[in-house]
């Protein structure tokens, strides 16, 4: 078990004499979630032209037996049609060197796939990664092989930059996902084939996990217990807010390439300034560099105009640690962590399996896709505000707990509702995804606030690859409808009830310091019990050293 630093049980105290929401918080905050507003702009594929349109085979064959056939005889010359009467999308009647007058009189009765490529539907996209690259007919499931290495990117670059942050600090683990995201963007608008485009969707995916899994740790390790709050509320309205630009941008442009260099073009902007964004003092303490954070305390004070006392500042001279490492083995050892480690995961996966589902059905509800989008971005805005609301007046896990209940218990309404009922769907869709994504940001606060500060970006960066292994296996759970419509429905919504009963297990954590140590937590769960239980301090001190 770690041993306790009583220097750093103390960083709050150096944080509040040197301003621990001012000027400079509010710069670090600005900073670092104008890029959050535009991570959700980089599901554009996923979520409309992996979609594709509307295709049938390229017939210009039979143009050389008659070149002013009008479009509509064309079709019915040379194309089969399917029992409901429309035009097979993968099947042409077989080219033959027959006069036009023959083709119409006796018809062609052998049909063949497709030769000569197809011909795309450009009335709801003018071009896309489907109509580009062909991905139909035998090609169509690589569509959810592109789904899936994105998704696996995001996977990646959670395992890669979660540890990566706690070896060589949050701040280059910020840093290095926006260069890549710009760099990939650009090469993703720029593929000349499916496969180069996969590669470049795999990096940007890289880059979306490794940013969104450490820029609310090095927020919030700088801001103080009672605006702890703002880092992931705000996160979630921006989101909000690129969610709304995502479906103008895809309703006003229609071109897929046009619309990866749109998405580029802020990272452009970020890359300028994501140099000077500081590493978080309360890490350096951690790692013994003493003399770092000594500096970067001043200048937090200066820009705040606070005045530091000699005898905070001694404190931060005297840690000299540095030899606080925490690992996956410290996570399941301790009894008290390995029940905070395990609930969390279960719950961050179950609210991102029904958070991605419905999401990426988003053009199944019945109504216009665009449309649809554009109320996910909007509904958004005022329940992250509510959400940070309830976050200070309930506390966590009384927040957490009942917006997984009831983002559940809502979905499953979805079974009760006829499938024609586009409007009503396409609500309980948008209310049961607001709940999961407002747990989401309960939990982007919560991690935080469980874990010490030595083991801290490791749980919060495996906890956010298996959100990513939950975003992975979603399609795959859309995909059972096959088998029946309610099956993706009654796994994502039992999963939220199941961890929402779950989290009553968790303390709670409102504006409670940060704590640096194992200890740090079992003191915290004694205080607990003696307000909740008043037994003697002997017995409950054995009962904390037991869990």
């Amino acid at each position: 078990m770690k041993e306790r630093s009583p220097e750093m049980a103390d960083f709050g105290e150096i944080l509040r004499a040197a301003g621990d929401y001012g000027r400079f918080q509010k710069r670090l905050l600005a900073g670092l979630l104008l890029p959050t507003m535009i991570l959700p702009m980089h599901f554009y594929s996923v979520m409309f032209t992996h979609a594709g349109s509307a295709h049938h085979c390229n017939t210009d064959w039979i143009l050389r037996a008659s070149p002013n056939l009008s479009t509509q005889e064309q079709l019915n010359l040379t194309l089969p049609r399917d029992q409901d009467g429309s035009f097979k999308s993968c099947e042409m009647f077989t080219p033959v060197d027959w006069d036009i007058e023959s083709i119409r009189e006796y018809g062609i009765n052998l049909t063949t796939r497709c030769s000569d490529g197809w011909v795309y539907d450009t009335s709801v996209y003018k071009s896309s990664i489907v109509s580009d690259f062909d991905l139909v007919c035998e090609k169509a499931n690589f569509v959810g092989m592109a789904q899936s290495v994105f998704m696996g990117g995001i996977l990646l670059g959670s395992f890669i930059f979660g540890p990566l942050a706690e070896s060589f600090g949050r701040k280059r683990a910020v840093q290095i996902p926006v260069v890549l995201m710009l760099i990939a963007s650009v090469g993703s608008a720029l593929s000349p084939n499916f496969y180069v485009y996969l590669a470049t969707q795999f990096i940007v995916g890289t880059s979306y996990g490794g940013y969104r899994v450490n820029y609310i740790i090095l927020a919030t390790e700088w801001i103080g217990v009672a605006q702890r709050t703002y880092p992931s509320a705000l996160c979630a309205m921006l989101g909000g807010v690129g969610q709304t630009a995502l479906a103008g941008v895809a309703y006003f442009i229609r071109d897929w390439r046009s619309v990866q260099y749109v998405i580029a073009s802020p990272w452009a902007l970020f890359i300028l300034y994501i140099w000077i964004i500081p590493e978080s003092a309360r890490w350096l303490l951690d790692r013994g560099k003493t003399e770092e954070a000594e500096k970067l305390i001043l200048m937090v004070a200066a820009v705040n105009k606070k005045q530091i006392p000699d005898n905070i500042m001694e404190k931060v001279v005297n840690n000299k640690k540095g030899e606080n490492r925490g690992t996956v083995k410290d996570l399941i050892t301790s009894p008290l962590l390995r029940k905070y480690f395990f609930t969390v995961l279960f719950a961050w996966f179950s609210l991102n399996v029904g958070y991605y589902s419905i999401t990426l059905n988003v053009g199944k509800f019945g109504m216009d896709i665009f449309l649809t989008q554009l109320i996910f971005g909007l509904t958004e805005i005022p329940a992250q505000i509510v959400c940070a609301w309830l976050m200070e007046a309930l506390g966590r896990k009384i927040t957490v707990a009942s917006v997984l209940l009831l983002g559940g218990f809502i979905s499953l309404l979805l079974l009760a509702v006829p499938q024609d009922s586009a409007i009503t769907i396409t609500a309980l869709a948008t209310a049961g995804r607001l709940f999961m994504n407002m747990g989401g940001t309960t939990f982007s606060v919560y991690v935080q606030e469980l874990f010490p500060t030595y083991i801290r970006q490791t749980a919060n960066g495996i906890a956010a690859m298996v959100t990513r292994v939950a975003g992975m296996l979603s399609p795959v759970l859309n995909m059972l409808a096959v088998y029946h419509s309610a099956i993706p429905v009654l796994v994502y919504s039992g999963l939220a009830v199941a961890s929402g009963s779950f989290c009553f297990l968790l303390p709670e954590t409102r504006r409670k310091e940060l704590p640096d140590s194992t200890e740090d937590l079992e003191e915290s769960r004694v205080m607990q019990m003696k307000r909740s239980n008043p037994v003697d301090d002997a017995h409950l001190s054995e009962r904390a050293t037991k869990l």
